[in-house]
C-alpha cells in the first residue's frame, strides 16, 4: 500500500521532512513549520493571585519558555489576566499568554481580550459530561453540533477582533457523552471532538487555530495525532500541533512517558510546539522540553536513506509484529529486558531483574547468559558469523544492522527458527529500524528481534529521554520482543534496568510496577499535588500492575484518569473524592486523612498487597 493512501500520516518513514503547517501569529512568536519548534508550560499557581502568577512566569520565561499558559477557571479569573499582562509589560516582559479555559464560554471571551491565545477543551466547552450513553440520531446528532456553533461563533468574532489565536485542545479522558456515545473512548472520538470544532471555525472563516490531541496513555496519544492528520489532509487543513502526553507524572517515569509519546510523533515531523507535563514545579519542565526538540533537530541533518514504498504496517492500530518464538517463556510474549555488565562482576537486583545479561562489552562477547536459571549459555555472533553457523540447533542471538539483511543472510535466517536477531543501528535508529523490519517482512521473516541502541552522552536524564524517544518509537507500533540499552559511561546497571522497564511499560507492553497518573497540576489544583504525590508513591510503589490517578481537581478527575484502577481528585479545599475506576466511593474525605483513605480503599476491592 503506497504511503500516499488512506494510511498516510507523514511525508516519509525513512527520511526526516517536517510536517508542513500554517503560520499561527501568537503575538511576537509566530509557530508553525516555518519556525522552530517552540517550547511552553504553564502556571500552577492562583490567577487571581497577581504577584505569584507574574513571578512564576516570569520563572518560566528566564528559563527559556515561550509561551506561557495560566489557567482562567472563572470569570474574574479571566478577568485578572488583564493585570497579569500590564505587570508583566512593565517589568518588561511581552510574552505571549495563553488562557486555558475548561466548562466557561464567558470566561474564555473575557480572556481573549486580553491574551495571545486562548485554550478551549471541546469536551466540555459546551457539553456537561454526565457518563451516559446516548443513542442519537443523525438529525439528534446534528442538533447538538448546532449548539457548540451557538457558543463557538461569539468566541472567534471576539479572537478575530483581538487577533487572538485558539487551541483546540482534545483530551483523551473529558470527551463529552456525546462523542463518547457515538465513536466510543477511542483516537477517532479525540479526532471527531476536534473536527467538530474545526468544521465551525472554517465557516466562519477563522483560521488562527493550534490543535492537540493529548491523552496518559501514549499508544492512544500517537494513534490520535496520525488519524487528525490524515483527516485534516482530507479536508485540505493544514493547522499546526501542540504535543503533550497529559497526566505523565513525575520523575523518570514523568520524562520516559512524555519521550515516547512527544519523540514518537516528532520523528515523523510532526509537532510545532511542546508542553512537557510533569508532577514537579513548572520550571522543570522546561530543559526536559529543550532536550526532547534538541534531539528531535538532530534528525534534520542525517544521511539520506532508501524511502520505503509500500506501508508495510497500520500506524492507526497498535499490532505487535509476530514472532516465531518467544524470547523469554512466559504465554504473553513481553519484550525482554537486556542489559551489559562488567566481565566478572556479579550484579545482584532486588525489585527488578533483567531476563539476560552480558558480562562483557558487546564486541568482545560470545555468548549470552540467562539470569533466570543461571547456567543456560547462548552464543551471540555476527551476521558474518553466522553465515558459517545457521546450523546451530539451540537458541541463538546474531547482530544485524539493516544494511547486513543480503539475500543470502536472509535466506539463512528463514532456515533458522530459533535465531533471535539483535537490531543494531549505524547512525539512524528509527529510520534503519523501520527499513530493518521492512525487510523482514518482505522475505516473510517473523524471527524476533532485539533492539539495541549505545548512548555516550554524560547526562543521564539525556539518556532516559533519548532512549525512550528512539525504543519508543518502534516499539509503539508493534516492532521489537525486547531491548537492549547500553551505556559505557553509566555502569549503573540498576538505573539502565529501571530505565529499560519503565520505556516497556510507557509503551504499555510489560507492566512492572505502580503507573501513576497524576497531572503537573495548575491554578485549579486543590491540594499540594507534589507532595501527595511523591507521598501516595511511598506508601503505594510497591504494587505492581496497578493504575493510581492522583488530579489536582474535577476538570482532570474521572475522565482524565479513565485508565485508572483508583483515583485521589480534588473534591473543594481541603477535601478530597477517592474513586474506584470512574465511580465515586467516598466524598469530600479531609486531605490531611485521604492517602490512608486511599489504602484502605485499595484494600476493600481487594487489590492491596503488604510490602516484602
Amino acid at each position: 500500500m503506497n504511503l500516499a493512501s488512506n494510511l498516510s500520516y507523514c511525508q516519509s518513514l525513512t527520511n526526516y521532512k517536517r510536517r508542513k503547517t500554517r503560520t499561527v501569529l501568537i503575538g511576537d512568536i509566530p509557530l508553525g513549520s516555518n519556525f522552530p519548534v517552540r517550547v511552553q508550560s504553564m502556571t500552577n499557581t492562583k490567577t487571581l493571585d497577581t504577584e505569584a502568577t507574574v513571578n512564576q512566569t516570569i520563572r518560566l520565561i528566564n528559563a527559556g519558555s515561550e509561551y506561557v499558559r495560566i489557567t482562567a477557571p472563572g470569570i474574574k479569573d479571566a478577568e485578572n489576566l488583564a493585570n497579569i499582562k500590564e505587570q508583566l509589560i512593565k517589568r518588561g516582559y511581552n510574552i505571549p499568554l495563553i488562557a486555558d479555559i475548561h466548562f466557561n464560554p464567558k470566561a474564555a471571551e473575557i480572556a481573549a481580550k486580553y491574551v495571545e491565545k486562548v485554550r478551549i477543551n471541546p469536551g466540555n466547552f459546551v457539553d456537561k459530561k454526565k457518563f451516559e450513553h446516548i443513542i442519537y440520531s443523525d438529525k439528534t446528532y446534528d442538533e447538538e453540533v448546532d449548539k457548540i456553533r451557538e457558543k463557538l461563533v461569539p468566541l472567534l468574532n471576539i479572537c478575530k477582533k483581538h487577533k487572538t489565536a485558539l487551541r483546540i485542545g482534545t483530551n483523551h479522558g473529558s470527551l463529552s457523552d456525546r462523542i463518547m456515545s457515538r465513536y466510543g473512548d477511542t483516537p477517532l472520538g479525540m479526532v471527531e471532538s476536534a473536527m467538530e470544532f474545526l468544521r465551525i471555525c472554517g465557516e466562519e472563516n477563522f483560521h488562527q487555530i493550534v490543535l492537540s490531541m493529548k491523552a496518559s496513555n501514549t499508544r492512544i496519544m500517537i494513534q490520535a495525532y496520525r488519524l487528525l492528520i490524515q483527516k485534516m489532509d482530507a479536508e485540505k487543513m493544514d493547522y499546526p500541533l501542540h504535543l503533550g502526553v497529559t497526566e505523565a507524572g513525575e520523575g523518570e517515569d514523568g520524562r520516559i512517558k512524555s519521550a515516547v509519546g512527544i519523540g514518537t510523533l516528532m520523528a515523523d515531523g510532526i509537532g510545532d510546539t511542546i508542553r512537557v507535563s510533569l508532577t514537579e514545579e513548572p520550571v522543570e519542565e522546561i530543559p526536559v522540553a529543550k532536550k526532547i526538540v534538541h534531539f528531535f533537530e538532530e534528525n534534520i541533518s542525517r544521511n539520506k536513506l532508501p524511502e520505503i514504498k509500500e506501508n508495510f504496517y497500520n500506524p492507526f492500530m497498535f499490532n505487535k509484529r509476530k514472532s516465531t518464538i518467544s524470547v523469554i517463556a512466559n504465554p504473553h510474549q513481553y519484550p525482554a529486558v537486556i542489559i551489559s555488565a562488567k566481565k566478572n562482576v556479579k550484579e545482584s537486583y532486588e525489585l527488578l531483574k533483567p531476563d539476560y545479561i552480558f558480562s562483557e562489552s558487546i564486541n568482545t562477547i560470545k555468548k549470552l547468559t540467562k539470569i533466570k536459571t543461571g547456567n543456560a549459555v547462548y552464543p551471540f555472533l555476527t551476521s558474518a558469523d553466522y553465515t558459517y553457523n545457521c546450523k546451530i540447533d539451540k537458541k541463538l542471538f546474531i547482530a544485524v544492522k539493516y544494511n547486513d539483511l543480503t539475500n543470502e543472510l536472509l535466506q539463512n535466517i528463514s532456515f533458522c527458527k530459533n535465531a533471535i536477531l539483535v537490531f543494531m543501528p549505524n547512525e539512524n535508529f528509527v529510520s534503519e529500524g523501520r527499513l530493518f523490519f521492512n525487510l523482514l517482512n518482505k522475505n516473510n521473516i517473523e524471527n524476533p528481534v532485539i533492539l539495541y541502541n549505545s548512548y555516550h552522552f554524560a547526562d543521564f536524564e539525556a539518556i532516559q529521554l533519548k532512549s525512550a524517544m528512539d525504543f519508543g518509537t518502534l516499539l509503539s507500533d508493534g516492532f521489537g520482543d525486547g531491548i537492549w540499552i547500553d551505556c559505557q559511561k553509566f555502569k549503573n546497571s540498576s538505573s539502565i534496568l529501571s530505565l529499560s522497564f519503565g520505556i516497556l511499560q510507557a509503551c504499555r507492553l510489560r507492566v512492572s510496577k505502580t503507573e501513576y497518573i497524576s497531572c503537573p497540576s495548575c491554578g485549579r489544583t486543590l491540594f499540594n499535588l507534589q507532595n501527595t504525590t511523591r507521598e501516595i508513591r511511598e506508601k503505594t510503589a510497591h504494587l505492581k500492575g496497578l493504575k493510581i490517578g492522583i488530579m489536582g481537581c474535577i476538570v482532570n478527575g474521572p475522565g482524565e484518569m479513565a485508565d485508572a484502577d483508583y483515583g485521589y481528585v480534588g473534591a473543594g479545599p481541603g477535601n478530597i473524592s477517592l474513586y474506584k475506576g470512574q465511580e465515586i466511593i467516598k466524598k469530600n474525605v479531609p486531605a490531611n486523612k485521604a492517602v490512608d483513605e486511599l489504602i484502605n480503599l485499595i484494600k476493600e476491592y481487594g487489590d492491596w498487597k503488604e510490602k516484602e
